[in-house]
């Protein structure tokens, strides 16, 4: 297991540095957010999968030809007391380091998803005590804000769509049909999941830049594919009035800073303890432009290679710690 070790250290520093901030500077995310979205994922889950992998791997290597062989020799030497005289000081601490950085990502997806749903409840009682039910359908509520605001709550059957009093005065109703089908696409695309994962990766590794390339880009991608959906059934001119509108508008009011897709008017997704996304002006400004100056969506056969090369960052990492001496 002597060179999948160092191969998989390299893979994760290539997928740690140079990669997202080249996919963070590409154009074409744009034409297929979709696919961008299942890219960013991968990179994520490779280079995590690599860079726990590449310690556990070297360190086992004295007592296994692959991580299965290595997880059962250290098994035994936990539970039944074998000998550990073949474990030397840096395969010691190269195990010690990756439980370390396992126990601290899954700790840091607990504790994320925990403050997101402390802060939904809370936000729930307030929308139980200052909303009202609205005449757009189930599921959604009106609160009494003079600025245009837009933004949904998931929750699963207690998922809601806000909406404000100045907003449904400003928009002509087929721009509020439009804000309300782009809304509806977070919750039912489960884009606040996305959001969480994203969320709970930076505040794992904050001191890595590409953690927050990766949110601000999960960020934007998520509100140009609700974008994608409104635009099936509603003009191109409509969506663009209304997220100018609502852009104009102020951000959510005080209270609505959950963990979720960052509204309709694009107003940044908060995070626990201040970590905060990609600034509204930016989504905004984003958002506008692709539906200003359309570009002809993604080759199939590019977009297929791209998805080839997803699955392949993720089945190499994997092969390369199940498969016995691989890269010897």
């Amino acid at each position: 297991m002597f060179w999948t070790s160092y191969f998989l250290a390299v893979l994760a520093i290539v997928l740690a540095w140079p990669v997202p901030i080249l996919l963070s500077r590409a154009h074409w995310p744009a034409r297929d957010p979709f696919t961008a979205m299942v890219l960013w994922q991968a990179i994520g889950l490779a280079g995590g999968l690599s860079m726990i992998g590449a310690m556990l791997v070297y360190g086992l290597e004295p007592v296994g030809d692959n991580l299965l062989a290595g997880l059962r020799a250290l098994a035994g030497m936990v539970l039944f007391a074998a000998p550990t005289t073949a474990l030397g000081f840096w395969h010691l601490f190269a195990l010690s380091a990756a439980a370390l950085l396992t126990a601290h990502l899954v700790f840091t997806l607990l504790l994320t998803y925990y403050k997101i749903e402390r802060q939904r409840r809370r936000h729930r009682e307030l929308l139980a005590l200052l909303a009202s039910p609205s005449d757009d359908g189930p599921g959604t509520v009106v609160i009494n804000h003079d600025s245009p605001v837009a933004y949904c709550l998931p929750g699963g059957a207690r998922s809601v769509t806000v909406l404000s009093d100045g907003l449904m005065a400003a928009l002509e109703p087929a721009e509020l049909r439009a804000v309300l089908i782009h809304e509806n696409a977070h919750l039912t695309q489960r884009h606040h999941l996305l959001l969480w994962a994203f969320a709970a990766w930076r505040q794992a590794l904050p001191w890595l830049p590409t953690t927050r390339l990766a949110q601000e880009a999960v960020n934007s991608l998520i509100e140009m594919l609700a974008d994608d959906v409104a635009l099936k059934t509603e003009s191109k001119v409509t969506l663009i009035k209304a997220i100018a509108i609502v852009a104009s508008g102020s951000a959510a009011p005080q209270g609505a800073a959950v963990v979720e897709p960052a509204g309709f008017s694009g107003a940044g997704l908060q995070l626990p303890d201040g970590a905060g996304g990609a600034g509204p002006a930016s989504t905004t400004a984003s958002r506008v432009s692709r539906l200003l100056s359309p570009q002809p969506p993604l080759a199939g056969g590019l977009r297929a290679a791209v998805l080839a090369g997803c699955a392949l960052l993720l089945a190499m990492p994997t092969a390369l710690l199940i498969v016995p001496g691989l890269l010897g």
